[in-house]
């Protein structure tokens, strides 16, 4: 068989020639491309599914997001299961949200797109002086966020026609005063209660194991006694520090970026100019705007023939209240700082001119340039560091992509050495010790990126040895790590944790010693409460719980109060037993005019929170959506 496919080579290509191409011609590269991204769906809405890759590129999204927000936010935070799965529950309710509109043909006009991108902070920032927007800025903008301005307003327009499905609930859930009020008044009011502790820890000293008891204790517990796993690693790690280090600056280079650039590195150039100023808003009739371009007309003339007359004739008819009582001074100034037709006609001036009528949207301007102040250029010496830095943090901004491929290819290739790489980029390998899965308290940057550690401790690099794939541990930054020594986790033995076990167990029969003295102290209170022998009383509430542990208050504020006083039993896990005398019941007091109104609005959003929730229940329904996931389970719960 090979023997025939060797002998006939020629006709092999020519038959996979016709076999794969028409096959690209029918479904197109990128088809192949996303089916090879597509990956396993994740969750599902009226048969479409999720992938697991949206699902990754979703959360990056989110994560980068926040990250930009809060520089200093905890990555275990961010990269959490949970966190991922809320991520996850969003992407479902955007689809839902999204199917709906569709559905109920909710769309967003070019008028209503338009007044929401002229109401957004953001882009309102991006407006120059005069009231444009910088398109090239609006442009970053958009690929900051990955999108071309025209993919940015789309997905605006979309979310606006999104907004739509639950607008006719959120803006209709006003629930009528008295049955706020009956709600309220509920949820707020007090009971008088009694509250008997049986702390555990007062039970600890009639406790007093055996040798037996605790070995068979650590024998039933051997999880609580665990040394978790460890590794000491050597890394990589990439990022634009070191590209910098890698790049070497010829003196040629270093003198041409002065040359063209030493105005600016020196400083900005100032110019010192008084106005005379005839108001006429931009929105004002054109009578009334050429009647002031008259005036300002008048006065030009008077000035072409006595030019020293500036601050006199400025004084006595500029509008400018600010500087008219100046003689118009408006003191030094830099570019940015006027209004776009001002400062281009007071930076083409020359010190002493007088100019034309200038026209900006406050009216029509007549500008005298009185002085300039042109910072001193700095000598080459004097900004060889400055622009030694600048020209290596570009030329590292352009080289990290191109170094990044060099690295992931590396460590990937060289599965067995992060030497070549380290020698391939001149890159320091570092070390750790003792890491374990969990970032160790106190420990920060990359030895506390959660993505991290789980590289490390993936199959890969403890059973076959390799050096982890580049993991992006930072906006512009990889890294790379391999187990030098790993230590699985292992039950320590008993005459090792002899004293843990001993306080484990200790605790263990205290809090049962607890809870036995406390559900006796109850049957004998209700049996005869006048026997009862309890603290002095309290009011609680929920809004004045005076620190009460919540599963008192819980217990508390559930307890049937048809038959009073009433005793309750609460346990409180490894902290004891308590044992609640409920009295009487207490009237929330009357609130104040304006807390009432508060407290109604409060209510109001709860009112429509649950009605929206309700509601996307039963669109989750109608549209089929489901999770096939497995929601995480916090450690502990």
């Amino acid at each position: 068989m090979f023997d025939f496919v060797r002998k006939h080579t020629k006709i092999m290509m020519g038959l996979m020639f016709l076999l794969i191409i028409p096959s690209f011609v029918l479904f197109g590269i990128n088809s192949y491309d996303r089916l090879r991204e597509k990956g396993d769906a994740v969750a599902r809405v009226g048969g479409q599914d999720i992938t697991q890759g949206e699902w990754d590129a979703a959360h990056k999204s989110e994560a980068d997001r926040l990250r930009a927000q809060m520089p200093n936010l905890d990555a275990k935070l961010v990269d959490s299961p949970e966190a991922r799965y809320s991520t996850l529950e969003r992407l479902v309710r955007e689809r839902v949200m999204a199917q709906a509109a569709d559905q109920f043909k909710l769309t967003t006009s070019d008028a209503r797109l338009a007044r929401d991108l002229q109401e957004d902070p953001g882009i309102a920032s991006l407006r120059r002086p005069d009231g444009k927007l910088d398109m090239e800025r609006y442009r970053q903008m958009a690929a900051s966020q990955g999108l071309t301005p025209e993919g940015f307003e789309a997905r605006v327009r979309r979310d606006l026609s999104v907004r739509q499905v639950e607008a006719g609930l959120t803006q209709t859930g006003f629930p009528a005063a008295a049955v706020a009020d009956v709600a309220l008044n509920a949820f707020f009011e007090r009971r008088e209660v009694q509250i008997a502790n049986f702390f555990s820890t007062e039970f600890a000293s009639r406790v007093n194991p055996t040798e037996a008891e605790l070995e068979t204790f650590y024998k039933a517990n051997q999880a609580l006694f665990q040394a978790p796993e460890q590794a000491s690693i050597e890394y990589l790690v990439l990022d634009l520090e070191s590209v910098k280090k890698s790049i070497t600056l010829s003196e040629a280079d270093v003198k041409s970026y002065y040359d063209q650039n030493a105005a600016r590195l020196s400083g900005t150039e100032e110019r010192r100019a008084s106005h005379i100023l005839i108001n006429a808003a931009k929105d004002a009739p054109a009578a009334e705007r050429q009647k002031a371009k008259a005036r300002a007309q008048e006065l030009l003339a008077e000035l072409r023939k006595a030019p020293d007359s500036f601050a006199e004739l400025a004084k006595k008819n500029s509008q400018d209240t600010g500087s008219a009582a100046k003689g118009g001074d408006l003191d030094f100034f830099a570019r940015g700082s006027m209004v776009k037709p001002f400062e281009d006609a007071a930076f083409a001036m020359k010190k002493g001119d007088i100019s034309e009528l200038v026209e900006s949207d406050f009216g029509y301007h007549i500008i005298k340039l009185t002085d300039v102040k042109a910072p001193k250029q700095r000598s080459f010496d004097e900004l060889r560091a400055g622009i030694e830095a600048d020209l290596k943090t570009q030329q590292a901004q352009r080289k990290f992509a191109e170094t990044a491929e060099a690295f992931t290819n590396g460590v990937y290739e060289q599965s067995d050495s992060l030497k070549p790489v380290a020698d391939k980029l001149k890159l320091e390998i570092k070390t750790a010790e003792k890491l374990s899965r969990n970032p160790a308290a106190g420990a920060t940057g990359l030895l506390a990126n959660a993505k991290f550690l789980a590289a490390i401790f993936g199959p890969d690099a403890i059973d076959k040895k390799r050096n982890t794939e580049a993991i992006e541990t930072a906006p512009s930054q990889l890294a790379a790590a391999r187990i030098t020594q790993y230590q699985a986790a292992r039950t320590l033995p008993l005459a090792e944790v002899r004293a843990n076990v001993r306080e484990r167990l200790v605790a263990v029969r205290a809090a049962e010693l607890a809870a036995q003295e406390g559900a006796a102290k109850l049957a004998a209170w209700k049996a005869a409460p006048a026997s009862a022998v309890m603290p002095a009383a309290q009011t609680l509430s929920r809004d004045q719980a005076q620190k009460t542990p919540p599963q008192i208050l819980n217990a508390i504020l559930r307890a049937d109060t048809s038959t009073l006083p009433v005793f309750v039993g609460v346990s409180m896990g490894s902290q004891g037993y308590a044992v609640v005398k409920v009295n009487q019941l207490v009237a929330r007091p009357a609130p104040t005019e304006v807390a009432a109104k508060q407290d109604r609005a409060q209510y109001a959003q709860w009112w429509t929170a649950a009605e929206s929730q309700a509601y996307y229940g039963l669109l989750k329904e109608r549209f089929k959506a489901e999770i096939m996931v497995p929601r995480p389970v916090r450690a502990g719960s």
